[in-house]
C-alpha cells in the first residue's frame, strides 16, 4: 500500500500527476483543485499524500497535496453510494475546510451544487458523516503559538500556499521571533519555488 510519494513532478495530464520517484514514474488521479495547486511545480519535487483503490481489475493511486483533503476523501468513501470517483470529483467542486464546514452544517443544497451530487447524495453525506470528520487542519490551527499565527498569516499574505506553509510551520520552533520566522518563511518557500 502506498501511502505518500515524493519525487519530481514529470507531468499534469487530465485529471492525472505522474511523479517520478526513484525512477519510477506514478501516475494518480488528483481534484480540480490539487491539479492547480500543483501546476507551478511542475518539474519540481512535490510531495502528495496517497490513497491506493485496489479493485479485482484495476489498481488506482489517488494523490492530495494536503492530508486534511486525503481524510475527507477517506471519510467520502464511507458514503453509501460514493465511489473513489465520485468522492475525487466532489473535492474539486471546493477546498476541504469549505466541504467539511457544508457537512457539518448541515448544508444540503451546498452539498448538491458540487459536481456529481445530487439531492439525496447530500443528505446521505450529511447523515453518514456529521459529527464523525476528522479535522486534522483545525488540529494543527489550535496547536500553533501567537508567533506562528503571524508568521503564517505574513506567509499567505505574500501568496504561498497554505498546504506548504503549514508544513513549513510544522518544522518551525514553538517560540520563534515573527520577523525571523517570516525571513526563514521566504528563504524555505520562494526556493522551493
Amino acid at each position: 500500500m502506498i501511502g505518500f510519494i515524493k519525487g519530481e513532478l514529470l507531468s499534469i495530464e487530465g485529471d492525472s500527476v505522474l511523479v517520478d520517484t526513484g525512477g519510477v514514474g506514478y501516475e494518480l488521479l488528483c481534484s480540480v483543485n490539487a491539479l492547480t495547486d500543483l501546476a507551478p511545480s511542475l518539474g519540481r519535487e512535490v510531495s502528495l499524500w496517497v490513497h491506493t483503490h485496489v479493485r479485482e481489475d484495476a489498481l488506482q493511486l489517488f494523490g492530495f497535496p494536503s492530508r486534511s483533503e486525503r481524510e475527507l476523501f477517506l471519510s467520502l468513501l464511507k458514503v453509501n453510494g460514493v465511489g473513489p470517483k465520485m468522492a475525487l470529483s466532489i473535492l474539486s467542486g471546493g477546498r476541504p475546510d469549505q466541504i467539511a464546514d457544508m457537512i457539518e452544517g448541515g448544508n444540503a443544497k451546498g452539498l448538491s451544487s458540487l459536481p456529481k451530487v445530487g439531492k439525496k447524495t447530500a443528505e446521505q453525506i450529511i447523515l453518514t458523516l456529521q459529527g464523525k470528520l476528522v479535522r486534522a487542519e483545525t488540529a494543527k490551527k489550535s496547536s500553533k503559538t501567537e508567533s506562528q499565527k503571524q508568521i503564517q498569516t505574513a506567509l499567505l499574505s505574500l501568496g504561498f500556499k497554505a498546504p506548504r506553509v503549514d508544513e513549513f510551520l510544522s518544522d518551525l520552533p514553538k517560540d520563534i521571533d515573527v520577523e525571523e520566522g517570516v525571513r526563514r518563511g521566504l528563504a524555505a518557500l520562494s526556493s522551493a519555488l
